[in-house]
């Protein structure tokens, strides 16, 4: 409550006292009293309110986010040159009134939801696409007074600004400019520039009514229900597509992976190959060298072949045959004596000690001791 709203109610209980008063004196002389200090007591009562509705009248307290225009019966044009800031301030009583305009910003909402907008029911901006798509465009705009401009603001709009001068600025010029777009612009890539070029418009549109544009938002955009559900089959479609691509992908990677373990498999195969192959290689070398040592130790000793021969055959073997004419095995050791020939109808039979070998016309058969 300000100084200016406490005087007014001062002056009201005035009013009320001269009242008061007065009936008081009324009452008294209907009874035949004598009017006494009844009459001084009603003239400073009245004389106390009057006086006090007068500085009400003239005391203006001006808040801080507001500012007022003198309107004036004692200057030319109607309207005090300068606005009030604010603070208190004094008006002429009776011939000078205050219009007061907040210069706080303010959101004006056009919305197609009931109780959003600052009208009721779908106040959302119907418009036509470049390619005659019917769209709802939600929006809210954000401004506030131009405080260098309240005078010419209260000539020219007074209260009635939003009404008269927002509202149906924002609406056409919403029509126009998306009606320069396709709805799938609108939808994807180019709404934040359609965004762009209502605000650019608007705030120069706003200007020269005397308010300044702070932010236009595009809140939402509704389609028909045939194009609704044209895009829900597009995205249903696309996201099968997608699903499609990704299936194709994994079995891509898993075609890879089995020709990874493959290859894997070729190569381990090649390895143990070739490290069977120098496996052979060495064992041969191995034997070779081997043999080579045990040829080596043969040509200075004969002897030892014969001597391994014998002593491989079993211990129970007392007599071997072998075929007719074909040569021994080894070279059996001579006796150094003059051994006995025995004649023989079919062949010669030779003995020798300690090993008796017997040749016949089938076989030669060989004793051990």
């Amino acid at each position: 409550m300000n100084i200016g709203s406490l005087l007014q109610g001062i002056a009201a209980l005035a009013w009320l006292a001269a009242l008061g008063a007065l009936g008081f004196v009324v009452f008294n002389v209907t009874r035949g009293r004598k009017l006494g200090s009844g009459a001084p007591v009603i003239v400073a009562a009245v004389v106390l309110a009057l006086l006090l509705t007068t500085v009400a009248s003239g005391l203006v307290f001006i808040n801080p986010e507001e500012r007022g225009v003198v309107i004036s019966a004692l200057v030319q044009g109607g309207v005090r040159p300068n606005v009030l800031t604010p603070g208190l301030h004094w008006i002429i009583p009776f011939a000078e009134r205050v219009q007061v305009y907040s210069v706080q910003r303010r959101t004006y909402t056009m919305s197609s939801v009931a109780a959003e907008g600052a009208v009721q029911g779908d106040d959302s901006v119907q418009a036509r696409t470049k390619d005659g798509q019917l769209i709802s465009i939600d929006v809210s705009i954000i401004y506030a007074i131009d405080e260098t401009k309240i005078l010419d603001l209260n000539v020219h709009w007074q209260n009635r600004y939003e009404n008269d001068a927002l509202r149906p600025l924002a609406r056409s010029i919403v029509r126009d400019v998306a009606s320069q777009y396709g709805v799938e612009d609108i939808v994807s890539a180019k709404r934040a520039e359609m965004e762009t070029t209502i605000t650019n418009q608007l705030k120069d549109a706003l200007a020269t009514d005397d308010l300044v544009l702070d932010d236009f938002v595009m809140r939402d955009l509704h389609f028909s229900a045939e194009y609704a559900a044209a895009v829900e089959q597009k995205q249903i479609a696309q996201q099968q597509a997608e699903q499609a691509a990704l299936v194709v992908q994994t079995k891509t990677q898993e075609a890879a992976q089995v020709r990874v373990t493959a290859q894997g498999a070729a190569d381990a195969s090649v390895i143990v190959a070739q490290g069977a192959a120098q496996a052979t290689v060495l064992q041969a070398q191995a034997d070779a060298q081997a043999l080579t040592l045990v040829g080596n130790a043969l040509k200075g000793n004969p002897d030892v072949l014969t001597f391994r021969y014998i002593d491989k055959l079993a211990p129970n073997v007392q007599v071997m045959y072998l075929p007719s004419g074909n040569p021994y095995l080894v070279t059996l050791p001579q006796p150094s004596g003059t051994l006995p020939v025995v004649p023989s109808a079919t062949g010669t039979i030779t003995s020798t000690s300690p090993i008796t070998t017997t040749t016949t016309t089938t076989s030669t058969t060989t004793t051990k001791p």
